[in-house]
């Protein structure tokens, strides 16, 4: 049925989403400023202008903004030991099960393409992927499809010919709109009822799509491991 397979990074390849969040709130919190996770949850999936702009209203003003991303950022950079946003469970595996079935694989994130690359770099699975698109790429984040239009592209397939891999709204979104279908593995928060009336399937964990690959792909994956 698919081609290819397309997934995004945060929070569905890498841990890094709560990181992320709680060094938001926890700046914000030191500061005065009341920002809770339910507001926070809206900015996950887009690229940075759009969940810039987002933060500059959910904190009060651009000023707070400046602050509180000062203080996230030191905190996200501080020295750590091990991998500061550790792969999540079933990725490396599903990674390598599509490599020995053949599968091309993209990456389709809304972080910049040099995080992208040392994310995934710092975790040992940058070189399963073909090609990365980055949302410092594009001049709409995720929803709009831009991103996996480009992915595909660059994999050098139609999107209708792809299988994304997502956990937030509105990345899932965004692969639907490109033409794709979605397997969405929530992290943060759950999928709305209309994501999951477009997806593809919704998964508990990445590990889940490995006896899945023949059937999705047509191609022969590890043996003994279709349903």
């Amino acid at each position: 049925m698919f081609t290819a397979a397309i997934f995004d990074m945060d929070g569905l390849l890498i841990d890094s989403e709560r990181a992320i969040m709680q060094a938001w709130i926890g700046a914000a919190r030191a500061l005065g400023i009341a920002l809770a996770a339910s507001d926070y949850v809206q900015v996950i999936g887009k690229a940075a202008p759009e969940s810039n702009a987002l933060l500059v209203s959910l904190l009060g003003d651009e000023r707070a903004f400046r602050q509180v991303q000062a203080m996230a950022g030191a905190q996200l950079h501080a020295p750590v030991t091990g991998p500061r946003f550790p792969l999540k469970p079933g990725a490396k595996e599903l990674l390598m099960a599509l490599r020995h079935a053949g599968i091309p694989c993209a990456v389709a994130s809304s972080s910049r393409v040099e995080e992208i690359k040392d994310r995934l770099g710092r975790v040992g699975v940058l070189d399963f992927f073909t090609c990365v698109s980055g949302g410092d790429e594009v001049r709409r984040g995720k929803p709009d499809p831009a991103l996996y239009q480009l992915a595909a592209e660059r994999l050098g397939v139609a999107p209708q010919a792809c299988l994304a891999f997502e956990d937030s709204e509105n990345g899932a979104t965004a692969a639907n709109r490109s033409g794709a279908q979605v397997v969405v593995v929530p992290d943060i928060k759950p999928p709305s009822p209309a994501v999951t009336g477009f997806s593809f399937r919704v998964l508990g964990t990445l590990h889940e799509a490995i006896p899945y690959i023949p059937r999705w792909f047509g191609r022969t994956g590890p043996a003994g491991l279709e349903p």
